[in-house]
């Protein structure tokens, strides 16, 4: 992607312009737009031979080429072959699966986290307590940070598991 923004004149294509600045796509839309697509993940992995060792009919047995892996060497400027579109189908329906299958489960842990913290609050002497006025913690957050007023940073975890190791 950078080579492909590094050759191109930035100040006249719109596209690159546009990668660049974060307002749509990013350098590695432009390099599958321009140079090629790449390899296609099936979940998590290259594209398995099935019946017969292969993955399509259109490859030998056995074949170990790129392309019958699932590797796109086009890319959308140029059109892909037909089964370079199929591959791509494949890990877009894989893609929108797992989406749609982890949406649910999502959905649910929160559901039951917010149902098991809904009685729990903060009161004005920054401890947390339930219902029935009980304390939870005495600090907020164990550290008395409010995150949506305190400005991001680098947290040196090291340093912290060292601390607790220490202190036990």
């Amino acid at each position: 992607g950078e080579n492909v923004s590094e050759q191109a004149n930035l100040k006249k294509n719109s596209t690159v312009l546009m990668a660049l600045s974060g307002a749509r796509g990013n350098l590695l839309n432009l390099a599958q737009m321009s140079a090629c697509v790449g390899q296609q993940s099936l979940g998590g992995s290259r594209v398995k031979n099935g019946y017969k060792n292969r993955t399509l009919s259109v490859f030998k047995r056995g074949s170990l080429e790129p392309s019958s892996r699932g590797f796109i060497r086009r890319g959308y400027k140029n059109g892909m072959t037909p089964y370079e579109f199929f591959f791509h189908g494949m890990t877009g329906r894989d893609s929108l699966m797992d989406t749609a299958l982890r949406t649910p489960k999502s959905g649910y842990l929160y559901r039951r986290l917010a149902n098991a913290l809904q009685d729990l609050r903060i009161e004005y002497d920054n401890t947390v307590r339930d219902g029935n006025k009980r304390v939870i913690q005495f600090v907020y957050g164990d550290d008395n940070v409010d995150i949506s007023k305190s400005e991001g940073g680098v947290i040196n975890v090291k340093r912290i598991v060292k601390e607790i190791a220490e202190n036990g």
